[in-house]
């Protein structure tokens, strides 16, 4: 194995000890060690990963600067090691982080996609799909944590699931609504269940496996497409994540209606298994109905005067 290999499995072990998960890191860095070790170089050159950052031609400037910080990141590491990896500058090919503006699904849009999953081969298939939709909507959990969990962890009795690995490694239990409860209980109890190798598996494949974010990706593409759901503008994409999102957003939007803003804020920031409370109240700027309803509290409280 190369030295550029060599070095980045060194580092990849090292920051997943600090809890850093990099399957996406992984990859990309995998891909540029190889196509520095194809232009014959032994260790990262600024001209090197310029190159590889800028392909394919008409890439956005987004994912072109993402590229080229994880080989940043990367040949800081090794320049504290070899002395002889390049470090690219701050300032070549900058540009401001953009979050993805969610796409908040409606009620009847998760409905439709729980109903569209008969479309697909397999009625414990269709089962499968639309328990992960309906857990998905139900908790706000995030795609990983869901496809993570193992039938463990789930406990009808008290009603209960435990993210045993969530972000940055961290655990939480999270109490689930009876409805919830129910479908779960009686998706794990269906006569159909495949019996793979995996069965310790809450949500399983029909090979009896994990499932896969690769396989659940392109299938969740296919159910929105079935039910005609769009972008709304060239930034506003609907993704599975926003499930989470809209999850979010409508609990506080009961908080503002129930004339108690703010009140689960911190509950919904733990149950969401938020590092930072700031990456929930960022959900406050997300949805313009809240800002509306932010806007007639404060109203309110002004007395009208504006």
């Amino acid at each position: 194995m190369s030295y550029l290999r060599n070095a980045l499995a060194d580092y990849l072990t090292m920051r997943r000890a600090l809890g850093y998960k990099l399957d996406k890191t992984e990859r990309l860095l995998g891909q540029f060690t190889a196509y520095a070790e194809g232009r014959g170089d032994t260790y990262i050159k600024t001209e090197t990963a310029l190159s590889w950052a800028t392909l394919p031609p008409g890439a956005d400037t987004i994912w072109i600067s993402r590229r080229l910080a994880e080989v940043r990141i990367f040949a800081r590491h090794l320049r504290a090691l070899d002395g002889a990896s390049e470090v690219p500058p701050d300032d070549l090919l900058p540009t401001r982080r953009r979050r993805a503006v969610p796409y908040l699904y409606t009620p009847q849009e998760i409905s439709d996609l729980m109903r569209a999953t008969e479309i697909l081969r397999g009625s414990h298939v269709q089962a499968t799909y639309r328990t992960l939709i309906g857990l998905l909507a139900a908790t706000g959990m995030r795609i990983g944590e869901a496809i993570g969990l193992d039938r463990d962890d789930f406990d009808a009795g008290s009603g209960m699931v435990t993210i045993r690995h969530g972000k940055f490694d961290k655990a939480r239990s999270l109490p689930l609504h009876p409805s919830t409860v129910t479908a779960l209980d009686d998706y794990l109890r269906r006569d159909d269940r495949p019996r793979g190798r995996n069965t310790s598996t809450l949500l399983i494949s029909s090979t009896g496996k994990r499932l896969r974010y690769a396989v659940v990706q392109p299938i969740f593409k296919k159910l929105l497409h079935h039910c005609g759901i769009v972008p709304r503008s060239a930034i506003c994409r609907p993704r599975i994540h926003d499930l989470r999102h809209s999850f979010a957003v409508s609990t506080i939007v009961d908080d503002y209606r129930t004339g108690n803003p703010g009140s689960r804020l911190a509950i919904l920031s733990t149950y969401l298994g938020h590092a930072d409370p700031g990456d929930t109240y960022w959900y406050l700027s997300a949805a313009p109905e809240l800002l509306g309803l932010a806007g007639e509290k404060l109203e309110r409280h002004l007395g009208g005067d504006a």
